[in-house]
């Protein structure tokens, strides 16, 4: 500009030479000048061009350059001034300096596309930007009395009073953050086409930080042509070609007038309503005229705080009517949401001023009753009651007495609003709450006791004689402790019911919790206080629930604990379960000693593999096997029946169970060692009843009977189809063993099939087919051929057998069936030498039911017995079950499981049973109506084994036996108790037992000649006398 003044010549011939466009963004300094001649024009030309809408120094184009100031919050709408805040420090110094250089009279505002990154739709709603003149807001300003002082604006130089203004226009004292109305952007593609143009009216510095704010008075319309310069470091705002678009003229029809109207009325229905920036709004309305309708669209859109795309919407709009519809729907939605916050805060009000009036009244209220001695302060209530309960507390041990009065001291000096305060308090809660000393009197009736134990069990004897000896020893020693009881069996068998038996035969109470799959040991020994919500364990909540010290506690499924880096809780329990320890037993969150002596510990679990040794050493086990036949048949008419129809609503008149039904149920539906699945079976019958006495009417319902006609319509089909899986007999290979699992005993069969390769195989595969000068001999012997002789007799082939074995099978099943085979091939060549089937066939032994894992060693002998019935070709006994641990020696170890084997043999109606010699005594321990119908044989060596299985099968014997004398125990199937007998009378043992005179010949087998005789023992033959070895038995009382 300088350069123009003092050359103009130059600066045309530069002008015209190059053109205008590099000096665009300089175009207002050389038309405004005061110099005197602007370019090729006088100074009045330069004047007239500073006007909106007209180009300085041209005559015939509308079109202008321009500053372009982006705006971010909403666009400006044209006749109304604005107060844009500029929150960049360097652009209100661009401008400042641009309007001291004649530059920034007017500029170009358009609102950009999108915000910018840190700024969201929520950031900018606001303060609208439509404002009143500056002198109106300033004289508004004096006479409220409210003005903050006038900020001072310094345009750098400049005397223009212009850049001074109050702060009702905007307010640059104002303490409240500078709004980001304005700032940078990269380019004018950021811009949108449809702008107004601003005359800026003056500029005013926050003087509390940096930026400012400046008024401006949008004239008209403009549009964006092209984008002529992009922002730079010294110039942030770009430099825009813009065109103004011309003023719409409006017709008054019908429809302009009607939208006009419903405006103006929606505006004062918004007036109504206590929204934000009424007062603004009040006072914007009250200095501009509303007779114009789209002067009045503009000002509605100007002061709306619609979304900024809804607000452009209105700008860009050329339809009159559109654009008053528009306008409309903003207004509208103004009013609503004006409406839902003044609902919101009335409602908030109501609650708070409820809230604040119930405080002051119970503020109040206590502070009468104060002062008239009604009530103290609760802190002081508090404490005294703590004093009050401690004193009360009989039988607390010393320690513990001086930790509740050091706690009840430390509350006293804690503030009733620190948190220490409620953790102080909620502690002297807990230990004022435990049942110190406080006992329940014992039952001393043995036989109540004795009643109480029948009335809810049937069956049991050994397991209630164990507990009322439990019990006896108490009543004599005056307490009831000593061995931890622990019930072991399968689900269903009434472990957890017997639990509850003993409390009620005691007059205790009674507390149950599993600790099945726990692994935090805070569950058992508590929380320390240093945790927020720490509490006890198990144990102490378990006193304070009973309110006694000495309850019945339950621990149930404790074979399931678990361990993690939370802990081991079983450690835990090895304090709780000690009779030695427990009598001083210290929970974490109390940290004082506990008497649990008193306690009556009973625990139970499924399998007793799994409890940890140090804690099963501390409990005395009882196994509960399970339940026959009998004793399920005598439980369910007994209990389970009139239970279940009590417990469904349903009258005994309406339904009835016929005993042929009943035995079907357990025999072929209830196979398990418990009554749970029987439960469930009647519980199933019942509901089906109960639909049909509902559906009925009164008047029709009637008796429903379960049959063996309809019992599979109400429980379908049985599951187990037969006794057996082989029922005509096992075929050659096939064995019934007995087994041992968590839910009791079974039967299992042991499979083994296999066949020999033919001598041409043997060839083909490079064998040798060559006979042994001995094989020779033998065949030549017999008078026969090689080829006549059976397959499994040929000459060894020298080829090796191969053995697969499946079925579900553990490591040591399969190490026992490795053992099984080695032992079967050495017997069988001393029974039978030329068969060379187990070295050289190809077999595969199975178990069946895959699906279930086995495991364990008892299986031996089956295996064996397999494997020899096999490679013989002669089937064992069809009425027999074997199990025992078998060493490469052929001697019979002892096995487990002995009462769930039996069970289930009964329950298979399987009548001869091979037990090792070593299980005679847990055998003899077992009820007689427990092996009624059995016949076990006890023996030391397999050869007996053999013996039993495979005599009169035509299988060749051994001419002597290598163990002890086989012990073998007949039970009359009809056998309860021994007639004329003690109960308990011990039997005699076989090794003593004097043989009758008549026990040499066959024929006193036959008949015993008196019932109740049962006990039956082998006296061992001559040596090399297989008869007498098969034959001489003897009977003994």
């Amino acid at each position: 500009a300088a350069e123009w003044r003092r050359r103009p010549a130059l600066c045309r011939a530069v002008v015209a030479r190059i053109g205008f466009a590099p000096l665009q963004p300089y175009r207002r300094a050389f038309c405004t000048s005061d110099s005197g001649a602007a370019h090729d024009g006088t100074k009045e030309e330069a004047t007239q061009a500073t006007k909106p809408g007209k180009l300085a120094g041209s005559s015939g184009s509308s079109a202008r350059p321009l500053f372009a100031l982006p705006l971010y919050r909403k666009p400006t709408f044209p006749g109304f001034y604005h107060i844009v805040q500029i929150a960049d420090q360097e652009i209100l110094n661009s401008l400042l300096e641009l309007k001291r250089t004649g530059q920034a009279e007017y500029l170009g505002g358009f609102m950009t596309k999108s915000l910018p990154e840190g700024l969201s739709e929520a950031d900018i709603e606001g303060e609208p930007l439509v404002s009143v003149p500056p002198d109106v807001a300033k004289k508004a300003s004096n006479a409220q009395g409210n003005a903050q002082g006038n900020a001072q604006g310094n345009a750098q130089g400049s005397t223009s009073n212009s850049d001074q203004s109050p702060s009702g226009a905007g307010g640059g004292a104002s303490l409240k953050p500078v709004r980001r109305d304005t700032g940078r952007i990269e380019s004018g593609s950021e811009l949108e086409k449809i702008g107004t143009m601003l005359q800026v009216i003056n500029f005013t510095k926050n003087q509390n930080g940096p930026g400012g704010q400046m008024t401006v008075l949008p004239t008209q319309r403009i549009k964006l042509l092209r984008v002529l310069s992009k922002p730079t470091t010294e110039v942030p705002l770009c430099a825009v070609y813009a065109d103004p678009i011309p003023d719409v003229e409006v017709a008054q029809d019908d429809d302009i007038r009607a939208l006009h109207h419903e405006i103006i009325a929606s505006m004062k229905d918004l007036l109504k309503t206590p929204f934000m920036y009424k007062e603004q709004f009040e006072q914007v309305i009250r200095y501009y005229s509303l007779d114009d309708p789209l002067r009045l669209a503009d000002l509605v859109a100007g002061m709306s705080m619609a979304p900024r795309d809804e607000l452009q919407a209105v700008l860009v709009e050329s339809q009159p009517a559109e654009r008053l519809r528009k306008v409309l729907m903003i207004v509208k939605k103004d009013l609503e949401r004006a409406r839902l916050k003044s609902h919101f805060k009335t409602q908030l009000e109501d609650k708070f001023a409820t809230e604040h009036k119930k405080y002051m009244l119970m503020q109040h209220l206590r502070q009468i009753k104060r002062e008239l001695n009604l009530e103290k302060d609760d802190k002081q209530s508090i404490i005294a009651a703590f004093r009050e309960s401690i004193a009360k507390l009989t039988g607390v041990p010393e320690e513990a007495q001086k930790g509740m009065e050091q706690e009840v001291n430390r509350l006293s000096g804690l503030e009733q609003q620190s948190p220490e305060f409620n953790v102080s308090r909620t502690y002297l809660d807990w230990m004022t709450a435990l049942p110190w000393g406080k006992t329940s009197e014992d039952n001393t009736n043995i036989e109540k006791a004795e009643r109480v134990l029948n009335e809810d069990h049937y069956s049991l004897e050994d397991v209630k004689e164990r507990i009322l000896e439990h019990m006896a020893v108490g009543f004599l020693k005056g307490s009831v402790q000593g061995k931890i009881i622990c019930l072991v069996g399968p689900p269903g068998v009434g472990k957890t019911s017997i639990g509850k038996s003993v409390a009620r035969a005691l007059d205790r109470k009674f507390f149950r919790f599993s600790v099945g799959g726990l692994h935090d040991v805070a569950e058992i020994r508590g929380h320390r206080r240093t945790y927020v919500g720490a509490m006890p364990g198990k144990i102490i909540q378990a006193l304070k629930i009973t309110q006694v010290s000495n309850p019945v506690i339950l621990i149930d499924e404790v074979d399931k604990l678990g361990r993690d880096y939370r802990g081991d809780p079983s450690s835990a329990l090895l304090e709780i379960l000690d009779p030695a320890q427990n009598s001083a037993f210290r929970d974490y969150y109390l940290d004082l000693p506990v008497d649990l002596s008193r306690v009556l510990f009973i625990c139970t679990a499924n399998v007793s593999d799994t409890i940890p040794e140090p804690l099963l050493d501390r409990m005395e086990i009882i196994r509960l096997a399970g339940y026959v036949f009998e004793e399920k048949l005598a439980i369910a008419n007994q209990f389970l029946i009139p239970a279940t129809v009590e417990s469904h609503g349903v009258k005994s008149e309406f339904v009835e169970f016929q005993p042929e039904a009943v035995d079907k149920l357990i025999r072929y539906y209830a196979r398990e060692a418990g009554v749970r699945e029987l439960r469930k079976l009647f519980e199933k019958i019942i509901r089906k009843v109960a639909l049909s006495l509902v559906r009925a009417s009164e008047e029709t319902r009637h008796r429903t009977t379960v049959s063996l006609e309809n019992l599979t319509k109400f429980v379908g089909q049985p599951p187990y189809s037969s006794d057996r899986l082989f029922r005509d007999g096992t075929p050659p290979g096939v064995v019934m063993g007995l087994a041992w699992t968590s839910l009791g005993g079974a039967t299992l069969y042991v499979e083994a099939r296999g066949r020999l390769p033919s001598l041409s195989q043997a060839a083909s595969h490079g064998t040798s087919a060559a006979k042994t000068a001995d094989e020779d001999r033998g065949a030549s012997a017999s008078g026969k051929s090689t080829d006549e002789l059976p397959k499994s007799h040929r000459p060894s082939s020298g080829g090796e057998s191969r053995v697969k074995v499946t079925g579900r099978l553990g490591k040591v099943m399969n190490e026992s069936s490795e053992i099984a085979l080695s032992y079967a091939r050495m017997y069988l060549r001393e029974v039978e030498s030329p068969n060379v089937f187990l070295d050289e066939a190809v077999m595969h032994m199975n178990i069946p039911e895959g699906g279930t894992p086995k495991d364990g060693p008892s299986a031996g002998v089956t295996m064996t017995s397999a494997f020899l019935s096999l490679a013989l070709d002669r089937p064992v006994k069809n009425d027999m079950a074997m199990t025992g641990e078998l060493t490469l020696s052929g001697k019979i170890l002892r096995v487990g499981g002995i009462k769930e084997k039996a069970i289930a043999a009964r329950r298979e109606n399987v009548g001869m049973i091979v037990l090792p010699m070593s299980n005679q005594a847990d055998y003899l321990e077992l009820k007689p109506h427990l092996r009624a119908g059995l016949t076990a044989h006890f023996v030391d060596h397999y050869d007996d084994v053999y013996r039993i299985a495979f005599e009169g099968s035509g299988a060749p014997m051994l001419p002597q036996s290598r163990g002890r004398p086989v012990q073998t125990i007949v039970t009359p199937a009809t056998e309860g108790e021994l007639p004329g007998a003690l109960p308990d009378q011990a039997p005699i043992p076989a090794e003593q037992a004097v043989p009758s005179p008549a026990s040499p010949g066959a024929a006193a087998l036959a008949a015993p000649g008196r019932e109740e005789l049962e006990w039956l023992y082998e006296q061992p033959g001559a040596p090399g006398s297989t008869e007498a070895s098969s034959a001489v038995r003897g009977w003994a009382l």
